[in-house]
C-alpha cells in the first residue's frame, strides 16, 4: 500500500514538474528546462536515467583521478 502511494506520489510530482517546465518556457522566471528533465527523471524515463548514471559514472571517474 505505501509502495503504492510513492508512486503515486512520485508520479504526480513529475507530471506537475513537467508542467510546469512547461510554462517555464515561455517565463523568464522559472527554469524550463531543468523542470522538465527532473520531472521526466522523476517518471523514470530510460533516457534520461541513462543519462544520468552515465554523468554520475564520469563523476566518479574524475574525482578519483
Amino acid at each position: 500500500m505505501i509502495k503504492k502511494v510513492k508512486k503515486l506520489i512520485r508520479i504526480i510530482a513529475g507530471v506537475m514538474l513537467i508542467i510546469l517546465g512547461i510554462i517555464g518556457l515561455f517565463l523568464p522566471v522559472l527554469q524550463g528546462i531543468l523542470m522538465i528533465l527532473a520531472g521526466l527523471l522523476l517518471l523514470e524515463v530510460e533516457p534520461i536515467t541513462k543519462f544520468v548514471n552515465n554523468l554520475k559514472e564520469r563523476w566518479k571517474k574524475r574525482k578519483k583521478s
